[in-house]
């Protein structure tokens, strides 16, 4: 097997050499742009790590490391627009750089092109690929309704929350590692355990998400900080302020999180205030090593070398250091 960084290299070698630029230009530009746009490549990557640990060479999974690269991008395209963000990774969103028109139909188009990738492979492997990603783009539409929907509710608890990003987020990791297993052909045993690997990584992933959204740095995090906040959603870090907060501290935050302003500084630091004062911060912070150990559980039943144990575990390690 090889080190995160290479994978990321091989892959990103696969991708540039990609001939996706066609006509009409308007229509597959933006596809370039937010391909480019960077990032740590996660998903893909674990595609590829996961057919290494299985015993097949990486390059039979770049095909399907890119559906699943591609499929993610067209998410970040329609989220975006939906939660009228300025920026992604740093850089001008979509529809900011051209329009909503055309953030719409090109994500659409993303969509269609991810699933060309499968047609790459035989048809067995092509059959179970594209009914776990049939599954799993239909439970990231329901996550990020559920995300909408949590918006204007004031009665959404931990459960549901969590749900919504198990499907939003973490079954997008978990299935990006199981094509890895559906590419090498190993057994259904060890491609279900991989996938509960991922699940719970993404679960944690996404905590650490919506903790940096909050305190992360902003010449790092890529994103507006705060913009949960701005948009008022309830993430776990809301929740358990909500939780731990007396009945006064609680009410101004609820308060806080029903107002749309033009300017939204005191917002922002007024609610983080009290995430760290009732606790939440610190709550959040066990809660994604909760999921993280979790995860490392899971590779202890699988039928793999310790050394690759080790890998997939130095992986999530690295990945909960993350500040970006």
């Amino acid at each position: 097997m090889h080190d995160i960084s290479q994978y990321q290299d091989f892959f990103i070698s696969y991708l540039k050499s990609q001939n996706i630029t066609k006509e009409p230009a308007n229509l597959y530009e933006p596809i370039i742009y937010i391909l480019g746009l960077g990032g740590k490549r996660m998903r893909p990557v674990l595609t590829l790590m996961a057919a290494e640990v299985f015993d097949t060479d990486y390059k039979v999974a770049l095909p399907a490391a890119m559906a699943v690269e591609v499929f993610h991008n067209f998410s970040l395209v329609h989220d975006d627009i939906m939660d009228d963000a300025p920026l992604r990774r740093g850089q001008v969103t979509v529809h900011e750089k051209w329009n909503l028109n055309t953030g719409i139909l090109s994500g659409d188009a993303m969509l269609i092109l991810a699933y060309q990738y499968f047609e790459q492979y035989e048809p067995e492997v092509f059959r179970d690929l594209a009914k776990l990603f049939s599954k799993t783009a239909l439970e990231v539409c329901e996550g990020q309704q559920w995300d909408v929907d949590f918006e204007t509710r004031k009665d959404v608890t931990i459960p549901e929350y969590l749900k919504m990003i198990e499907y939003k987020t973490a079954v997008l990791v978990a299935a990006a590692m199981k094509m890895g297993a559906i590419v090498a052909k190993t057994s259904e045993k060890e491609a279900c355990l991989i996938y509960d690997f991922g699940l719970n990584l993404g679960l944690a992933f996404q905590l650490q998400d919506d903790y940096l959204d909050a305190f992360g740095d902003p010449e790092t995090f890529g994103k507006q900080v705060g913009g949960d906040i701005i948009e008022n959603k309830k993430t776990y870090l809301y929740l358990k302020a909500v939780e731990f907060s007396s009945s006064e501290k609680a009410a101004e935050l609820q308060k806080l999180f029903t107002l749309q302003l033009e300017d939204n500084t005191d917002k922002i630091e007024n609610a983080k205030a009290i995430f760290n004062e009732s606790g939440a911060s610190e709550a959040t912070q066990k809660a994604i090593e909760m999921y993280t150990f979790k995860a490392f559980e899971t590779l202890d039943k699988m039928d793999i070398s310790v050394e690759k144990k080790n890998i997939l575990k130095t992986f999530g390690e690295n990945l909960m250091g993350r500040k970006v």
